[in-house]
């Protein structure tokens, strides 16, 4: 049995294929990112997901690909955990870049972007990732991303530079106590998470002059920070990877225009098209 898991910072999806290739089933646990998430509940998020644990012993193989999982020290962190679950399989963990770019382009070259959670880009030669600068994450960057707007939200909610009927259905939908916000975001695990659920609020009011404003600010930003160091232009294949591509890709292809490229696909969840190039690549 092999295991094929997408692992974002909210959730992660996993695909158990057989000897044959054939799919066994499909689960999704919480978020399993090493780098925030803390060991213990790193453990506990795989452990409480009974459909794993009663194939564990049977698993050979597994392919993770991670958020967070782009540094040595997270992922050895994760390694041990899979491990010491996982007794039988051969762990091989890559950060989820890799994921998307399989997902998204497979050995062909282009451009290859996300924008879930997290953000990040990289481009993809057809055999080797080039990434101009690392992610270091919500705090300093993340560009664009679910977290990156929910920070905006909670701002402009308090500076008082949101609309009047936007913040009226905001303070109907969140808890907007100071004291509970500053504890979710500096004493709480996985912050990043928190920040990303506001992001959802975008989604329901896409149409609002504000949304769109804010939305199209944020995508430029990512462009000048994560698409156009990279000195792509219209020829190039350039995909977008996750739920704030997909829901907002209007605007992400209007921002794309206006910098003079052209977005060749967006994926919503890379999970399924990483069956695929597994399935076609790997010898069982």
């Amino acid at each position: 049995m092999i295991l094929i898991a997408d692992g974002g910072s909210t959730k992660a999806d996993w695909i158990a294929i057989n000897s044959e290739k054939e799919e066994m089933f499909r689960v999704r646990t919480l978020g399993l990112n090493p780098a925030v998430v803390v060991e213990e509940e790193l453990h506990n998020r795989i452990i409480n997901m009974f459909q794993l644990m009663n194939i564990k012993d049977e698993v050979t193989e597994i392919h993770f690909y991670g958020a967070g999982c782009g540094t040595p020290g997270p992922v050895a962190i994760l390694k041990e955990i899979l491990e010491t679950i996982f007794i039988n399989a051969v762990i091989y963990i890559a950060e989820d870049m890799l994921a998307a770019v399989y997902a998204a382009t497979g050995k062909e070259p282009a451009m290859v972007c996300i924008l879930g959670t997290g953000s990040n880009s990289c481009y993809f030669d057809g055999e080797n990732i080039e990434m101009l600068a690392p992610s270091l994450g919500y705090i300093l960057m993340d560009e664009a991303s679910g977290n990156y707007f929910g920070k905006k939200l909670i701002v402009d909610y308090f500076y008082k530079k949101m609309p009047k009927n936007i913040c009226l259905e905001f303070e109907k939908e969140f808890n907007l106590d100071a004291d509970h916000i500053k504890k979710n975001i500096y004493k709480e695990v996985n912050p990043n998470m928190y920040l990303a659920s506001f992001a959802k609020f975008m989604f329901e009011f896409k149409d609002e002059k504000y949304i769109k404003r804010l939305i199209k600010k944020g995508f430029q930003e990512f462009f000048k920070c994560r698409v156009l160091p990279y000195n792509v232009d219209n020829n190039s294949k350039i995909y977008f990877i996750g739920s704030i591509a997909h829901y907002f890709k209007d605007v992400l292809e209007k921002v794309a225009a206006k910098n003079n490229l052209t977005i060749t696909g967006v994926i919503q969840r890379p999970i399924d098209n990483l069956l695929e190039y597994h399935k076609k690549n790997i010898n069982l």
